[in-house]
């Protein structure tokens, strides 16, 4: 009996070790391809709007929901976590059209930009909404729809409480603002909209119904000033 019961644990563990490594050989496969996808995107992104900074860009497996930007080598990195939640090309190009905003910044101010993540410490939020409007623009000039940065925000950004003791601003102000730039800069992408039917599109114009009519009230007064969206 204790000789079976030695040589059925024995099995048991080699069928272990090797259904790990199956699953290992088609988890490094899987991560070679999502490293070669976010890469090509990314240097279309760059290559696109002429961008003259060195970035490069990685794939981290850990569940992160997150992407990252690091000052000091100018990496950008994508966690398995939030590409998982990406659909299409477009929105991982949202994302790391935002994060590579990040990166020109972190090549500005003195010392080739080594104290750039001090003029980021101060006024984080500030940085954030620059990093949108410009992700807009950097898709747009690589052949890639902005309004995917709306629907990459609203199925994976929480939604917090207050914004004065965060780095970011509340995601219902983040959403509406690209939605404002998108609408005065690129009104095309909604006239055209190829998001109108995605759930996750149509739930924000659904939590957004009170700021829209803010937005449109500015438009229809043709007021200068900016709207305190919630």
């Amino acid at each position: 009996m204790k000789k079976f019961i030695i040589t059925l644990c024995t099995i048991l563990s080699i069928s272990a070790i090797t259904a790990n490594a199956a699953t290992e050989v088609i988890n490094a496969d899987s991560v070679v391809k999502a490293q070669e996808r976010i890469s090509n995107i990314g240097f279309r992104i760059l290559n696109n709007n002429s961008i003259e900074k060195r970035m490069v860009f990685y794939y981290d497996t850990s569940k992160t929901v997150n992407a990252t930007t690091s000052n000091f080598d100018r990496h950008i990195t994508l966690y398995r976590g939030l590409y998982n939640m990406l659909s299409n090309d477009d929105e991982v190009a949202a994302v790391l059209s935002h994060e590579i905003s990040h990166g020109v910044d972190s090549y500005k101010g003195v010392f080739r930009g080594a104290l750039s993540s001090w003029s980021y410490a101060f006024a984080p939020r500030k940085y954030e909404y620059k990093a949108d409007k410009l992700a807009v623009d950097y898709m747009a000039n690589a052949g890639y729809n902005p309004v995917a940065l709306i629907v990459v925000m609203n199925k994976s950004f929480p939604q917090r409480r207050y914004e004065w003791c965060d780095s970011h601003p509340i995601t219902t102000r983040r959403t509406m603002e690209v939605y404002e730039y998108i609408y005065k800069k690129y009104p095309e992408y909604l006239v055209n909209n190829t998001y109108k039917n995605n759930v996750y599109y149509q739930n924000f114009l659904l939590t957004s119904k009170e700021n829209r009519a803010k937005f449109q009230q500015k438009i229809e007064t043709k007021s200068k000033g900016s709207v305190n969206y919630l």
